[in-house]
């Protein structure tokens, strides 16, 4: 994880948040590769749940909601970690964590009274990651949401408006409106990339959990109990994107929840084996009725779907998929890097599927004190970027340093153009050098052929 870190930040895919003022924990900035990465995820999983499928229907809702959407969700009451604080040092744990760090099985949806059993068996065991004592409080359920201000709602007395906890319940609240506007058929799905943020007692790992970080739902409203064909087959369809966008199959696996959240009649987490270990990217649960129901409830407004066949009303039971982009991202960075050997030395490469690449194609004249080099490497650039926006010029350094630094960005391809381009081999003339990166290999091809060589390649 640390090698991964590192290339984060030296090749502009990752940095801390606010470094200059020393750093936030657990918030980080997508820099200009890392953004197109993110982009390019984003892209493929809208794609998958969105253009690629029949009766579903994108939405970007609204961060702030009105507070009582937090009381129906159960967030105000129930959604918490468990928490003791070093009466030494003051600082706080986990102590799910720090208990499945010894082999003992907890997780943060126990009751307060099963985990403090846990935690009262084997604190002994247990050390402050800062000074190392082992004199912890009791364990206590530390609220995840994050409060704010809104106009009115900063008077005293009044109702507090929090960031979202979660991304879905914007579907939830615009369910009514796309059943009213869109007019569409059960079962249909709503898909949505939105921002979430929770008051982690301990941001770690990098980029796997943080304060702030963007989800990926879909909500599939479904007839009531018509729930386990169409769950099973997300299951698949999900399993089938990760391998899509390039992950070695033998590193993701299903596990199924053993306590469920309050709202999940099932659920099952899509893992990737980190640098760490197995962890979650992506959980699946079957939701039943619960989220439209609480809703109706706290809301007083009628969300019973009609169907428009037999005019029977019901509640929609809803299958969801959430995923932590941060998280899959970081997954994606990790799948991807590597270390072999290359021309007599070890390389970094990040072999990332080429359509999520940042930078599809480099363009450097093989020399940069040579005009007339220069003159037609800009010369293709040109031809490229007007079919392929994702392509960089790179003239620093010689050009096995151009290599090495593309190798470590994920460039899958490298152009170069050189004097055999401008004809010194008359046979050669307006051909280039594309250079493979997982290969090292090279080839001469026409430029005329350059770009639907790279856009066929890039799909």
């Amino acid at each position: 994880m640390e090698k991964i870190v590192s290339l984060s930040k030296r090749r502009g895919f990752i940095y801390q948040g606010s470094e200059i003022y020393g750093g936030l924990a657990g918030v980080y900035d997508f820099g200009p590769r890392g953004v197109e990465l993110l982009k390019n995820i984003k892209h493929s999983w809208w794609k998958a749940n969105v253009y690629d499928k029949e009766n579903y229907y994108g939405l970007d809702s609204g961060m702030f909601k009105h507070p009582r959407t937090w009381e129906a969700s159960g967030h105000v009451s129930g959604f918490s970690d468990p928490l003791a604080e070093c009466k030494n040092c003051n600082t706080r744990i986990r102590v799910d964590k720090e208990l499945a760090k010894i082999g003992v099985t907890a997780d943060e949806k126990m009751s307060e009274t099963a985990i403090n059993d846990l935690f009262d068996t084997h604190r002994d065991k247990i050390k402050c990651p800062s000074c190392g004592k082992k004199d912890f409080s009791r364990s206590r359920a530390f609220n995840l949401l994050v409060k704010s201000n809104l106009g009115d709602f900063t008077s005293e007395g009044t109702e507090p408006v929090y960031l979202p906890g979660e991304a879905c319940q914007g579907i939830y609240l615009d369910y009514k409106n796309i059943v009213d506007s869109m007019n569409p058929k059960i079962p249909f799905g709503v898909a949505q990339i939105g921002k979430a943020f929770r008051n982690e007692i301990s941001p770690r790992n990098f980029l796997f959990r943080t304060r702030e970080f963007e989800q990926a739902d879909t909500q599939y409203f479904i007839k009531p109990n018509e729930n386990k064909e169409a769950y099973e087959r997300i299951k698949k369809e999900r399993w089938q994107w990760y391998l899509s966008l390039g992950i070695n199959e033998k590193k993701l696996r299903f596990k199924q929840h053993e306590n469920l959240v309050f709202y999940a009649k099932d659920a099952w987490d899509i893992e990737y084996e980190f640098p760490g270990g197995f962890d979650e990217v992506e959980g699946i649960h079957d939701r039943t009725d619960y989220d439209l129901t609480q809703h109706q409830k706290f809301s007083g407004v009628d969300l019973r779907y009609t169907d428009p066949e037999t005019v029977e009303k019901y509640v929609p039971w809803i299958l969801e998929t959430s995923m932590g982009m941060g998280r899959v991202f970081l997954a994606v960075l990790c799948d991807a890097y590597h270390e072999d050997q290359m021309d007599g030395e070890t390389r970094v490469v990040l072999r990332l599927a080429p359509h999520l690449a940042p930078v599809k194609v480099a363009v450097s004249p093989l020399l940069k004190n040579k005009p007339e080099l220069v003159a037609k490497a800009r010369e293709v650039y040109a031809l490229l970027k007007k079919e392929v926006p994702q392509i960089m010029w790179d003239d620093n350094g010689n050009i096995g340093k151009r290599y090495r630094r593309q190798d470590e960005i994920g460039t899958p391809f490298c152009v170069v153009i050189d004097f055999d381009t401008l004809g010194e081999k008359p046979e050669l003339k307006d051909t280039i050098t594309i250079r493979h990166r997982d290969t090292g290999e090279q080839e001469r091809l026409p430029i005329s052929e350059l770009t639907n060589f790279v856009k066929t390649a890039i799909i």
